[in-house]
């Protein structure tokens, strides 16, 4: 009986401290995936900051200043910041 408490109190302990957080994470990523639209300024994997010009399906076209675009993926998204964040740190 007390291997079958331990074995309990196991499963429980991994849902709370490991599935349940990342499932949580994995929701709010899915929700600013869904929420990008020209305008956004995002941050995106490398630590890049730019301005979204275009958003499809699976890609988004983001301004980087100085006339310098990439074609990335919308999974790449780490963040989305607020209004006016790149001309307060001196980019576009």
């Amino acid at each position: 009986m007390a291997n079958l408490v331990m074995l309990a109190l196991f499963f429980v302990v991994f849902y709370f401290l490991l599935w349940r957080p990342q499932s949580k994470r994995a929701k709010e990523h899915k929700a600013l995936m869904g929420s990008l639209k020209a305008g956004d300024e995002i941050v995106f994997a490398g630590g890049l900051l730019g301005r979204i010009q275009k958003v499809d399906d699976e890609y988004a076209v983001v301004d980087l200043g100085d006339k310098v675009t990439l074609r990335i993926q919308k999974g790449s998204v780490i963040a989305s910041l607020p209004a006016g964040t790149l001309k307060n740190i001196g980019q576009n």
